[in-house]
């Protein structure tokens, strides 16, 4: 017996726009099930996962933190996603971002002019978008897999910013603990409220959910994003460059990667550390998917994202839960909605052998 995938004749554009939606409820229900077996109520397990950690103004605004890297990496994603160009590096090109950006602060502590932030926020953006121009000139040139070279520009930028942090960024005043000096007040975000750590990156965020909307659905530069994306040939008949669309499009999403990187060492952490990122670029990829490279769908999805990582740091307190629950809930959300896309757009079929067979011997006679 042998089970086959057919394409539906008629394919139903409710079901795939639900299919976030399922899929989500899907994850729930699988991890209240894992909570039951590890001996945890399900309901106080999911109220500490998913609304303890924003029952007041100050976890609101540690949801908008969490949240503002992953929806800058996401949104950047998507643009190269509409082309189909497969983009796994948007966590390397967060750790340049973050790692060029300090670079610069590090400098010019003694600056007192806004002149400092704008150049330490630039140079993050110009860190991740020549990483990205990194994966693009492998693309162009030699014709290398964007998912391969990305995925090992990942661990590049990582020992870098370690080999960086432990070296020439070190603080000597630091105690030897691997961590650059603290920055400069001009060379960081100013926050927006008293009670919270939320400063203006929120900004950065709803500017890049604007740009991109605009860009994918309002010019031209977006249609012939989204015709390389639907076919190749059909974009070079028509005389759209892929060569240049390609590295527009990782140019973009380095650069918006880079920004979100810059962002978290000029903003709450207010210092170059190993710990940058608990993997916000790699949850990314997930919040584009489940967000169907949509801005305005992403932005649901990133703050759905953010929560569970709240969530999880607070159930890994309260309840002694692993750390990898932010992980696995992440892998689960991203198989069921993969999971209910084939299901939807596909109708699984079994075939008998010997079915098969008799077809065989009958084409021979």
């Amino acid at each position: 017996m042998l089970l086959s995938l057919e394409p539906r004749t008629r394919q139903s554009r409710a079901m795939l726009l639900l299919s976030p939606l399922l899929a989500g409820v899907l994850t729930l229900l699988s991890g209240a099930i894992l909570f039951a077996v590890l001996g945890h109520d399900p309901l106080v397990t999911f109220h500490t996962l998913l609304i303890a950690p924003i029952s007041d103004a100050y976890g609101v605004s540690e949801l908008l933190i969490k949240a503002l890297p992953i929806l800058l990496c996401a949104f950047g994603l998507a643009v190269a996603y509409q082309a189909r160009i497969w983009n796994i590096g948007a966590e390397g090109q967060l750790l340049i971002g973050a790692l060029a950006g300090s670079a610069v602060a590090v400098n010019i502590i003694g600056w007192d002019t806004p002149w400092a932030l704008v150049c330490v926020i630039l140079t993050g953006v110009l860190g991740g978008a020549a990483w990205g121009a990194l994966a693009a000139w492998l693309r162009t040139r030699f014709n290398a897999n964007e998912i391969l070279t990305t995925i090992m520009l990942n661990y590049i930028a990582l020992n870098l910013l370690l080999f960086f942090v432990h070296g020439p960024l070190k603080d000597p005043d630091g105690f030897n603990f691997p961590e650059s000096a603290m920055f400069g007040d001009a060379s960081r975000l100013p926050q927006l409220f008293e009670d919270g750590r939320v400063h203006i990156g929120v900004f950065f965020a709803l500017f890049a959910l604007v740009a991109v909307w605009v860009l994918l659905q309002k010019s031209f530069i977006g249609f012939q994003i989204k015709v390389l994306g639907l076919d190749k040939r059909a974009a070079g008949f028509v005389g759209f460059r892929e060569k240049k669309l390609v590295w527009l499009v990782l140019l973009i999403s380095g650069g918006l990667a880079g920004l979100a990187g810059v962002s978290e060492v000029s903003g709450p952490i207010g210092q170059l550390v190993p710990q940058v990122s608990p993997g916000y670029g790699y949850a990314a990829i997930t919040v584009a998917f489940l967000g169907r490279l949509n801005p305005f769908g992403i932005l649901c999805a990133g703050l759905l994202m953010a929560l569970l990582y709240l969530g999880g740091e607070n159930a890994q307190m309260t309840l002694n839960l692993p750390q990898s629950l932010t992980e696995l809930f992440q892998g689960m959300m991203l198989f069921y909605l993969l999971a209910c896309d084939v299901l939807i757009l596909y109708q699984p079929r079994l075939k008998w052998r010997w079915a098969q067979r008799k077809t065989s011997a009958e084409a021979l006679a």
